[in-house]
């Protein structure tokens, strides 16, 4: 049978598991297949003396979206997800690509992962790329994934209770029957010591506590929304792909942290024989 397939339009980099270089391995170790469209291609995360690279000229990025409508992705896929863009051209060509896509397949859905920030670095696009997620991407997701941070910068509201979370929701503007999964919640009741994915959807909320670890690595998120593509790409409930993607997320960070390394690593064993299983 022909696996479910996935279009992930992210960032790539030569060195590091960030975007697509997050994403991409546990998709495909999972049994998914993954058209991976880049939006930037750096040499490594900013994190380094030196970053090298550069975003996607919108003429290029605008051809290889032209390039998979060619080969007949959109039409076929089951998943698509966006993640970081490099700028507000690029962003503006990917929300025409989305609703296309919607309009084309409408069986096919669709994960936004708004990637603009978190609470130490505070916001790391421009501020017009952000209402692009607000005002273009988010309104068109089956799913959304933002952290804390980018819940609360996109609704104007701190997010530090329960009842934060149910009018960010509502002022996220989401379409009929999407769910929205905030990540990385540190609430007024949450378990001491422990960080909460609470899913927010049609069929009610969900919280999901999980230990709280000291590493906070690029490219966190981004493996933890494929990890959910790869769970319910491969029939599991969204529960399940919430906890298992949290339990996985949780077995690369330990392993970087065992490394001494500065981001995500992929190299873990059980971490790979994992995938193989969900």
């Amino acid at each position: 049978m022909t696996p479910p397939l996935v279009i992930s339009v992210q960032s790539q980099v030569v060195l590091g598991h960030v975007g697509n270089s997050a994403a991409v391995f546990p998709m495909q170790a999972a049994g998914l297949e993954v058209a991976a469209i880049p939006t930037v291609i750096f040499s490594n995360t900013p994190d380094y003396p030196t970053l090298r690279g550069a975003p996607l000229p919108p003429d290029l990025f605008a051809d290889l979206l032209l390039g998979s409508w060619e080969r007949g992705l959109p039409q076929r896929a089951a998943w698509l997800m966006t993640g970081y863009f490099g700028s507000v051209e690029v962003a503006q060509l990917a929300a025409d690509f989305v609703a296309r896509c919607k309009a084309a397949n409408p069986g096919m859905r669709y994960l936004c992962d708004p990637v603009m920030g978190d609470h130490g670095p505070g916001l790391y696009v421009p501020a017009e790329l952000a209402w692009i997620m607000r005002d273009r991407l988010l309104p068109l997701a089956d799913l959304a994934t933002p952290n804390s941070f980018e819940l609360g910068h996109l609704t104007n509201r701190p997010i530090t209770a329960m009842a934060d979370l149910q009018a960010a929701a509502a002022d996220l503007r989401m379409a009929p029957g999407a769910t929205l999964i905030a990540t990385g919640c540190v609430l007024d009741d949450s378990p001491a010591d422990h960080l909460e994915s609470v899913i927010l959807g049609p069929e009610g909320t969900t919280r999901h506590p999980t230990p709280r670890l000291p590493v906070a690595l690029p490219g966190t998120g981004d493996l933890f929304a494929g990890l959910i593509v790869a769970g319910l790409g491969k029939g599991h409930g969204l529960s399940h792909a919430v906890e298992t993607a949290q339990d996985l997320t949780a077995a690369a960070l330990a392993h970087a942290g065992r490394l001494g390394a500065n981001e995500v690593v992929l190299s873990d064993p059980g971490f790979r024989a994992a995938l193989l299983t969900l």
